[in-house]
């Protein structure tokens, strides 16, 4: 009976401890969560607050940014770029050879307007002097679209075919097949970073230097607003990342 009694209690606390265990795995698990959420939409959400911060006064500088986009292609030698409003974000098109600004950025006179539309100009440049990663991320965007689809319907359909079929290759080559074209998106979101740093960095800023565009104490301002132009595009990634993950999650199943 004695020795029955620290049998039981030698129970407990392996119960115990499988409890905390788990416990503590659970506690990873939402940390994860929430450090991927963090990363996800902290890009974004840090993006829409500095932009609104440098939007007043909305009367800072004499020019609108549209007007800006305009005098920096002419100075650049760009004049059969065009400059013209949209509904569909700030960005520029390589292959009308337009810049595009939604309207707040096109017909505002803040800090705001003037820096994002220094930015999309940076791109205009880039495209006129031929840069690289820019090149290549036109060139992908134009039949990614489709190959995206594609392989969203090969991934859905990789567990039905290897069931029909029988023959593990067949399902292993669909499944393939299928994370390749989802990884195409991500290809062109990692592509698109170091475009918007050069847009940002490399072409905007030295232009709004060189040109004595911004007022006193505001050099340091357009600098993180050149940051939320560039980091735009990491949340966009990182779904995509998200994205693969999810699938190859279903999958294994």
């Amino acid at each position: 009976m004695s020795a029955a009694r620290p049998c039981a209690e030698c129970n407990g606390t392996i119960r115990s401890l499988i409890g905390n265990s788990g416990s503590r795995n659970t506690m990873h698990i939402v940390i994860f969560i929430l450090v991927i959420l963090i990363l996800i939409l902290g890009p974004g959400l840090w993006v829409k607050s500095v932009m609104a911060r440098y939007s007043y006064p909305t009367d800072r500088y004499g020019r609108s940014g549209g007007e800006l986009a305009r005098e920096l292609l002419n100075y650049l030698g760009l004049q059969h770029v065009g400059t013209e409003t949209t509904e569909a974000g700030d960005h520029y098109d390589p292959i009308t050879r337009v810049v595009r600004l939604s309207p707040p950025i096109f017909n505002g006179h803040s800090l705001t307007a003037i820096t994002v539309a220094a930015h999309e100009v940076g791109h205009a440049l880039q495209d006129a002097r031929g840069f690289r990663p820019l090149i290549w991320r036109t060139r992908l965007v134009r039949w990614v679209g489709p190959i995206e689809k594609l392989g969203a319907g090969m991934l859905m359909l990789a567990p039905f075919t290897l069931a029909l079929t029988r023959a593990p290759v067949i399902g292993l080559l669909t499944f393939l097949g299928g994370m390749l074209t989802l990884g195409s998106g991500t290809a062109i979101h990692f592509l698109t970073l170091p475009t918007e740093f050069d847009a940002s960095f490399g072409r905007a800023l030295p232009l709004l230097d060189q040109q004595r565009i911004l007022q006193a104490g505001d050099a340091h301002k357009a600098r993180r607003l050149l940051t939320a132009a560039a980091l735009t595009y990491v949340s966009g990634s990182l779904t995509s990342l998200l994205n693969i993950a999810r699938w190859w999650t279903i999958l294994r199943r």
